[in-house]
């Protein structure tokens, strides 16, 4: 039998619970002190960051008693299927993440950000490929008419944008 904890059952609820009432009036036990021992576990599924993590935690009175619960945990965890789930939901949402388009073009660190200058094909007018000049503050597309060609028959030069795209003014 497999454990499906998304399942609508009942059946669960109705073995758990104890045969005779549970006495509420009695006040609760407080403990005189906190745990003194912790172990937290790092449970990665992958080498890498993108992975999913499991940070279990258990406390004890004793050294001893705070291990003893930290393996029955991760035990436990295995056998109710907590880690698999936790994979199977991590690699759903994953799916379910629509990436930003990457900017085309070279990568360059100007005025404090990075600005990705777009590939010199990227860009033709009805002369042709556009030639494209970087001057440091600024950077455009020009008109890829061969020279001779009156600027009044060129096309309008493209300028770079803030976000890295180029756009006639």
């Amino acid at each position: 039998m497999t454990f499906d904890p998304f399942a609508n059952n009942n059946q669960a609820a109705t073995e758990q619970a104890p045969a005779t009432p549970v006495n509420t009036s009695m006040p609760a036990a407080v403990a005189a002190a906190p745990n003194p021992f912790k172990i937290g576990f790092t449970l990665k599924a992958a080498d890498q960051m993108s992975g999913e993590w499991l940070t279990p935690a258990v406390y004890g009175q004793t050294a001893q008693e705070t291990a003893e619960r930290g393996r029955d945990l991760i035990h436990a965890m295995q056998e109710v299927g907590l880690i698999d789930l936790t994979a199977k939901a991590a690699s759903y949402v994953r799916s379910q993440h629509i990436a930003p388009e990457k900017p085309k073009g070279k990568p360059s660190f100007q005025g404090g950000k990075v600005q990705h200058q777009a590939q010199g094909g990227d860009y033709e007018c009805e002369h042709g490929k556009r030639n494209f000049k970087d001057g440091g503050s600024w950077a455009a597309q020009f008109c890829g008419a061969p020279q001779g060609v009156p600027k009044d028959q060129q096309c309008a030069p493209l300028w770079r944008q803030k976000d890295g795209s180029f756009k006639a003014k």
